[in-house]
C-alpha cells in the first residue's frame, strides 16, 4: 500500500523547491472543481500559503453550479484564497471575432475555454508574481487528453505522475469532499461531457494500462490510438536546427 503521508511531504518539499529556484512568492491554479484540480490546490497551499485557485465558469451551465459548489467545497475545507471571474462574455466575444476570418468547427470552440482560462491564470501570475500550477494527470497526459498551451501550460505540476486512480486514492487518504471523488470526471466544456464517454475507454482500463500492462484488446485499440494522434501535445514545438 502507498504511504500517501510520505508522499505528501515529498510533494510539498517539491514545490517548495520549485517557488524558492523561481524567486516566485505565490501560486495560482485552476480550481475546476474536479478531482485534479482539488488535489493540486491541497498540495499547493500546504507548501505556500499564498495559493489562490481560480474559479473560471465559461458557457457550461455545469461550470456555474455542481463544478463551482465542489470547487468552493475543497477551498473552504482547507483554506484556499478562491477568486472566480466569468470568461462567458470573453468567449462569445472570441468566438464574434473569428466569424470574420475562418468558419470555427466543434474542436475549434471546445479548446477556447481551457485557452482563456490559461490566459486569466498567466494574467494573474505575471500581476503578482506567481506561478501556474497545472492540474493534469498521468492519465490524461498519455491519452493525450488534453488541450495543448490551454489546461497543458503550466510552470509546475505536483501530480502528473498520478493516474487518475492514484489521485482518487490520494484524496480519499486527505478526507477531501466525497462528491469530487464519486463524480464522473468532466472537463465541464460542454453540457453532458464525462471524459469517459467522450474517449470511449474508463480511466480504470487506462490506469491498468498504464500501471500493470493488462488491456483488452478494444480498449487497448482506443488508447493507443489517442496516445498516438496526441504525440504532438507531448513533445513541444517543431523547431529548425542544423
Amino acid at each position: 500500500m502507498r504511504d500517501y503521508r510520505e508522499e505528501f511531504e515529498k510533494r510539498v518539499d517539491f514545490i517548495k523547491g520549485v517557488l524558492k529556484s523561481s524567486g516566485a512568492s505565490g501560486i495560482v491554479y485552476g480550481n475546476s472543481g474536479g478531482k485534479d484540480s482539488a488535489l493540486v490546490g491541497i498540495l499547493c497551499k500546504a507548501a505556500c500559503p499564498n495559493t489562490v485557485g481560480i474559479i473560471m465558469p465559461c458557457a457550461s451551465k455545469r461550470n456555474f453550479g455542481e463544478d463551482k459548489d465542489d470547487g468552493m467545497a475543497v477551498a473552504e475545507q482547507f483554506g484556499i484564497e478562491t477568486r472566480t471571474v466569468d470568461l462567458t462574455p470573453v468567449r462569445e466575444a472570441e468566438l464574434e471575432a473569428l466569424k470574420g476570418i475562418t468558419e470555427t468547427n466543434p474542436s475549434a470552440v471546445t479548446n477556447i475555454a481551457p485557452r482563456l482560462r490559461m490566459i486569466t491564470l498567466y494574467a494573474v501570475a505575471a500581476s503578482e508574481n506567481m506561478l501556474v500550477a497545472g492540474t493534469g494527470n498521468r492519465s490524461e497526459y498519455y491519452m493525450g487528453y488534453f488541450t495543448k498551451w490551454g489546461d497543458g501550460a503550466c510552470d509546475l505540476n505536483p501530480i502528473r505522475d498520478l493516474t487518475a486512480t492514484e489521485v482518487f486514492e490520494f484524496l480519499r487518504y486527505l478526507d477531501a469532499p466525497a462528491h469530487i471523488i464519486e463524480k464522473a470526471p468532466s472537463a465541464g466544456l460542454f453540457e453532458g461531457q464525462t471524459d469517459e464517454a467522450e474517449m470511449g475507454v474508463t480511466y480504470k482500463a487506462i490506469d491498468d494500462f498504464l500501471l500493470y500492462g493488462t488491456v483488452s484488446e478494444k480498449d487497448a485499440a482506443v488508447i493507443d490510438r489517442y496516445h498516438s494522434r496526441s504525440e504532438h501535445k507531448r513533445t513541444g514545438m517543431a523547431v529548425y536546427s542544423e
